[in-house]
């Protein structure tokens, strides 16, 4: 009875240590506050803690309000280009609508030395500097040009058929009430077209064009200088030749022959027509990114021109040359920026007027001196 006794005393008193210490050793070990935080050494049994979460995306940014939409003016752009042969400014001025889908233009010239011309009588100043406009409205496939002092409007458009394979061309005259219209079609390749125009009212059988790969071949019929209709054939073609492109252009049984080499500074273009053996060459080098050498002559005739461009930024373009053949120079002026065109146009104006205000005194004095002789 006591040995049972005793097995049972140790039995509890083992369960009750037991379930104080889970240490199967029953050794309570508390492990210094530095050695706590060492890794294990067996890292293939201790694995790593898991990576931090990612921060949370930024907020969208806010939209912008559309009130401060509709206060942003359309930009405007406005060029103009001088021709000092004809004593003429050529302006324009346009801007985009409805985010670039449309685009509206405003050309026209200004002459300051209109009132001198015509007998010397005076003219209306609005004239002089509102001459010839034109008003044009210009999306993809509709535009408008507007003869302001005509009144007359020039109508063109273009449309597709669903998936391509046949386009439509049409352009009509208000005024004269004529027009053309020209039908597109694809021969199962899209390299390969035939185009049927036509002139309305109707006035003889269409102009086919056959578009392909490196050109095209038109038939038309036309009268001759005895009233006679004939068909004629017209046509043109390209390929590449010795590092350059050779074109051959057949019209009207002549027969031109050009050859274009073009790199980064050269430019060399030798013709050839048959069968009047007519041969010219012309020659671009370029001095740079500002300036720009065009000349050309002719062998038959000996004529030659020349162009000098000179340009500065994408705001100011100078252009100066000669031509023998009718024995003129000529010089133009194009400015984009409506600060120097206000700086430049307000300069010719004045220099015009000092000059012809010097004339006038030249003529004066000498009238006086033929009379006091």
């Amino acid at each position: 009875m006591a040995t049972a006794a005793a097995a049972a005393v140790t039995t509890s008193s083992s369960a009750s240590t037991t379930s104080q210490n889970p240490n199967p050793f029953n050794l309570n070990i508390n492990l210094p506050p530095w050695l706590r935080g060492l890794r294990c050494p067996f890292t293939f049994l201790c694995p790593p803690p898991p990576p931090p979460p990612p921060p949370p995306p930024p907020p969208p940014p806010a939209p912008e309000p559309a009130a401060a939409r509709s206060r942003r003016l359309p930009s405007l752009r406005v060029t103009t280009e001088y021709d000092s042969e004809e004593g003429v400014f050529a302006n324009k001025v346009s801007c985009k609508l409805a985010g670039g889908l449309a685009k509206l233009r405003l050309s026209f010239q200004s002459d300051p030395q209109g009132q001198w011309q015509g007998g010397g009588e005076e003219g209306d100043p609005l004239e002089q500097l509102f001459a010839r406009p034109l008003l044009a409205f210009i999306t993809k496939h509709f535009s408008v040009l507007y003869d302001i002092e005509e009144r007359n409007a020039l109508l063109s458009g273009d449309a597709s058929l669903p998936g391509g394979a046949v386009r439509l061309r049409a352009s009509h005259d208000v005024k004269l009430q004529q027009g053309e219209i020209s039908v597109i079609t694809r021969l199962g390749d899209p390299l390969y077209k035939l185009e049927l125009s036509s002139l309305v009212p109707y006035s003889g059988l269409p102009r086919a064009t056959f578009h392909f790969p490196i050109g095209q071949v038109s038939v038309e019929e036309s009268r001759n200088e005895e009233e006679e209709k004939l068909l004629f054939v017209d046509g043109i073609a390209k390929s590449d030749f010795l590092d350059g492109v050779l074109t051959a252009h057949y019209d009207k049984n002549n027969l031109n022959l050009r050859y274009c080499y073009k790199d980064n500074e050269l430019t060399l273009v030798p013709s050839v027509s048959l069968p009047s053996h007519a041969v010219s060459i012309d020659f671009k080098r370029r001095f740079g990114s500002s300036d720009k050498l065009s000349y050309r002559y002719n062998f038959d005739t000996d004529d030659w021109n020349a162009v000098y461009k000179y340009t500065m930024g994408k705001n100011f373009k100078v252009k100066a040359g000669y031509d023998s053949e009718v024995r003129v120079g000529w010089a133009s002026l194009w400015v984009r920026t409506l600060q120097l065109l206000c700086f430049y146009a307000s300069k010719a104006y004045l220099a015009s007027v000092i000059s012809y205000g010097a004339i006038e005194l030249m003529n004066l004095e000498i009238s006086l001196l033929e009379q006091r002789f």
